[in-house]
């Protein structure tokens, strides 16, 4: 896959490009895909299962897209990922046009990544969790690290993940994050009470995204 690493963008911006990204990998059937990493300004999304009570309280900007899912919050605290990838090859594991299996091994990437920071993290494949995303047990029950929604085009992915690396106690205020709870959504940091270089976390997380999908 060609890595890219689009830095601080506005989340219209990067939904175009990556709409650019997804016809070039279609329309060619040697293409390896695309990796990208970026960070959004404070946004909030709808998903096509976004219910009216999902957005209460929200004072920012609100953006209808595509993806599955419900409302989630983008921002500068997260760590965004867009595969862009023809999921007509298959691979090692997960045949063609598998996109379960495509969003199995997505939370695979994430859970092993979180797994070398030491946090015990669980993505859908086991029997503790039954919501699509990257979950960890707490004293105060499981939390939500990452949050996963894709879309699908020409069988290319588009969309992807925000993992939670930076704590921010603005971050996801005034909405119920995928449905739950605004309290449920914990990040890397405060998880382990300490400082997270974004850049460690990207480098690990790019060479588990690579192994996988």
């Amino acid at each position: 896959m060609i890595f890219e690493d689009w830095g601080l963008i506005d989340y219209e911006s990067a939904l175009k490009k990556q709409l650019e990204y997804v016809d070039q990998v279609a329309a060619d059937e040697n293409h390896t895909g695309f990796l990208i990493f970026c960070t959004h300004p404070a946004v909030v999304t709808t998903g096509r299962q976004t219910k009216p009570e999902d957005i209460f309280a929200w004072q920012g900007p609100v953006i209808e897209i595509s993806r599955g899912g419900q409302a989630t919050y983008h921002g500068p605290s997260q760590v965004v990922v867009y595969p862009i990838i023809n999921l007509k090859k298959p691979r090692a594991g997960r045949g063609a046009q598998e996109i379960r299996g495509y969003l199995r091994d997505f939370e695979k990437a994430i859970v092993e990544t979180l797994k070398h920071f030491n946090v015990p993290a669980e993505g859908n494949q086991t029997d503790k969790v039954e919501d699509t995303g990257v979950w960890i047990e707490t004293p105060g029950g499981l939390k939500k690290m990452a949050s996963l929604g894709i879309a699908v085009k020409k069988w290319t992915t588009f969309h992807g993940a925000a993992i939670n690396v930076h704590e921010d106690e603005s971050a996801f205020q005034g909405i119920n994050p995928c449905g739950y709870k605004t309290n449920t959504m914990i990040s890397l940091e405060k998880f382990l009470g300490q400082k997270i270089k974004a850049e460690d976390f990207k480098l690990r997380l790019r060479t588990e995204l690579e192994k996988s999908l």
